[in-house]
């Protein structure tokens, strides 16, 4: 069986630090590239960053450069986000997602709530 399960998730005054993390089970992680999806309410998903397989590439979405780093560890079988310097416009519920170039197959997990508020 698929999952990913994300945490780390909460509460944090504006300029503070979270860090998320994805454990991932039932597929085989090292192939799948992983990436963070936020959603705040009333808005789409979008895509907050990425990784490759190997961890070689990253991509950010531009609110978010200089600010969040994504990581891996495939021994592991985790995708972590380290956000630093956050913003009330960060509040969302953050997802992780699992992919594979020309594969038709993604994986969701089911999203854990980031809060910025003073």
């Amino acid at each position: 069986q698929v999952r990913l399960v994300e945490s780390g998730g909460g509460l944090v005054q504006p300029g503070g630090s979270l860090r998320l993390s994805c454990a991932a089970s039932g597929f085989t992680f090292s192939s799948y590239a992983m990436s963070w999806y936020r959603q705040a309410p009333g808005k789409e998903r979008d895509l907050v960053a990425s990784i490759t397989s190997a961890g070689i590439r990253k991509n950010y979405a531009e609110s978010v450069k200089g600010r969040f780093t994504i990581s891996r560890d495939n021994a592991k079988k985790t995708v972590s986000l380290q956000m630093n310097s956050l913003k009330p416009e960060d509040t969302a519920v953050y997802y992780c997602k699992g992919s594979r170039d020309y594969s038709p197959t993604v994986y969701w997990g089911q999203g854990t709530q980031v809060t910025v508020s003073s």
